[in-house]
């Protein structure tokens, strides 16, 4: 029996059992996202899954073919809890995600704030009144880093779990290669907080991811580029509310607040 799972902005997934492979979810994909932020790839799903088998942090891919609904990937379940608090633990798994090699042929994410403010511009763009915060942008350039690492460029609350095997990172389908500050952005988003469990993180739970982070040069480049991260999200949540979305319009002034805050010194 296929138990309908619910969470995914995106796809539709269910989850069921297998004899020789236990509790499986299929996941039917909705085809390629017409989205700005978060593309919907289900081949970089599956290699992913397949590259981070032996490290036991994400879901261990099982089968993929098409349909003729759509693509689909089938891979084990991973029992657990919605991740909701601790964030010195996201800390440590992000950090041990980064340092991992990884796979040919992934997208590579902006680097620096020139290629940020492009992309804010691009997304802002989409949307039908320019957003009044464009010109709170700082004028501060942030070089490219050029680091490569493995990204899974959506770590939300809804994204991972938490069970007695540690914390796992699950829907894989806009992997990216890039500056570690991408992850660490998407995960601080006081939008993307709000949506998936219903409140920001307070300062004090941002300054102790930071802190669990451990890399200073890499946190202070954070804060230099935080401007425009929120300014990205703020400018995705407008998109994402004239797509008829209207829950985005808190998350919409959250990142504009934060905008102000990290301008200030």
């Amino acid at each position: 029996m296929w138990q309908p799972l619910f969470g995914g902005r995106t796809n539709t997934a269910w989850r069921g059992r297998y004899a020789l492979a236990g509790d499986i979810v299929l996941k039917l994909y909705a085809g390629p996202a017409l989205n700005p932020l978060f593309p919907n790839d289900p081949d970089a799903e599956a290699a992913l899954l397949q590259f981070l088998r032996p490290r036991g942090i994400a879901p261990a891919m099982l089968a993929s073919f098409d349909t003729t609904q759509g693509w689909c990937n089938v891979y084990a379940h991973v029992p657990g809890e919605t991740w909701h608090m601790d964030a010195p633990s996201v800390a440590h798994l992000m950090r041990a995600l980064h340092v991992l090699d990884h796979p040919g042929g992934l997208r590579r994410v902006p680097d620096g704030s020139a290629a940020l403010t492009e992309q804010i511009l691009g997304i802002a763009g989409l949307c039908t009144k320019a957003p009044q915060f464009l010109s709170d942008l700082p004028s501060d350039v942030v070089l490219p880093d050029g680091r490569e690492a493995l990204l899974h460029t959506d770590i939300v609350p809804g994204n991972l779990i938490q069970n007695s095997d540690g914390l796992h990172l699950i829907d894989w389908q806009c992997p990216a290669i890039g500056d570690p500050c991408e992850d660490i952005a998407v995960f601080l988003s006081p939008a993307m907080q709000q949506l998936y469990r219903g409140q920001p993180l307070s300062g004090q739970e941002i300054e102790a991811f930071l802190i669990a982070y451990d890399d200073e040069a890499l946190t202070n480049r954070y804060r230099r580029l935080a401007p425009f991260y929120h300014a990205r999200m703020a400018a995705y949540c407008m998109w994402q509310m004239e797509q008829g979305r209207p829950a985005y319009e808190v998350g919409l002034k959250l990142e504009i607040g934060a905008l102000q805050r990290s301008l200030s010194p």
